[in-house]
């Protein structure tokens, strides 16, 4: 196990925002994380990344320091600063020299098929490119656990698509667990092999759903019944998980 959280609970100012609520990782794993809007996922994510305390309950990390990596909705690069740089920063900060960080962060920008945009600053760059940026920054280190809170939420439905596909392929080649929040049921069942629902807030568990496809997603696999029965399926539980907090 990778990451655990184990009914957690989360209060702000005297009131229960989150729980009790229970999630785990595998190593490897890519688990996706939908509920409504207010439900806590974030809230559950920055207990993961041990940004939070929760109020109650544990949360346990086998991930060492530096072996978990946070991608935001928003891409949050340092403007002033170029693709190469902006990749390059953790690395730097973890004590690596510059020369080697910046070589290994052009490595990562040619793993996101921006190799050629190592010296444009975020400003140069489409929302598409400045999120494959922040993706290379959070995957330059190799983490062992990666945190995605609705990454593609900004994004068009093209560029969301192929970058699922992106990510997806990167998964393969560095096998790092994911946990990825996002509020498009389809999304969650295309991205991940497990989708954990919750209900309104304060979030506890609403049930999950297991995907049958193989990983990375072949071509076409949001045509299959498998694909179509288990967005269903989740979609249903969340509907379930609305009306209970009712």
């Amino acid at each position: 196990m990778i990451a655990a959280l184990q009914s957690v609970e989360v209060d702000y100012r005297g009131k229960r925002c989150l729980g009790p609520f229970d999630l785990s990782l595998a190593e490897g794993e890519v688990v996706a994380l939908v509920g409504p809007s207010g439900c806590g996922k974030s809230t559950a994510m920055r207990l993961l990344a041990g940004l939070e305390q929760p109020s109650g309950g544990s949360v346990d990390r086998a991930a060492g320091r530096g072996e978990t990596s946070l991608v935001f909705q928003a891409p949050t690069l340092a403007p002033w600063m170029s693709a190469q740089a902006n990749v390059a920063l953790p690395l730097e900060l973890a004590g690596v020299d510059r020369r080697e960080a910046r070589r290994q962060a052009c490595e990562a920008l040619d793993r996101v098929g921006l190799a050629a945009a190592a010296d444009s600053r975020p400003a140069q760059l489409s929302g598409g490119m400045a999120m494959r940026v922040s993706l290379a920054r959070a995957l330059v280190t190799r983490p062992r656990l990666l945190l995605l809170d609705e990454p593609f939420a900004a994004l068009d439905e093209i560029t969301r698509r192929n970058l699922a596909d992106d990510l997806l392929a990167l998964w393969s080649e560095l096998r790092p667990a994911i946990l990825f929040v996002t509020h498009n049921v389809e999304e969650a069942v295309y991205m991940a092999s497990r989708v954990v629902v919750m209900s309104s807030g304060p979030g506890r568990l609403a049930g999950e759903t297991a995907i049958d496809g193989p990983m990375p997603r072949t071509h076409g696999f949001r045509t299959t019944e498998a694909f179509r029965r288990t967005a269903e399926a989740t979609s249903d539980l969340l509907a379930k998980g609305m009306e209970q907090a009712a």
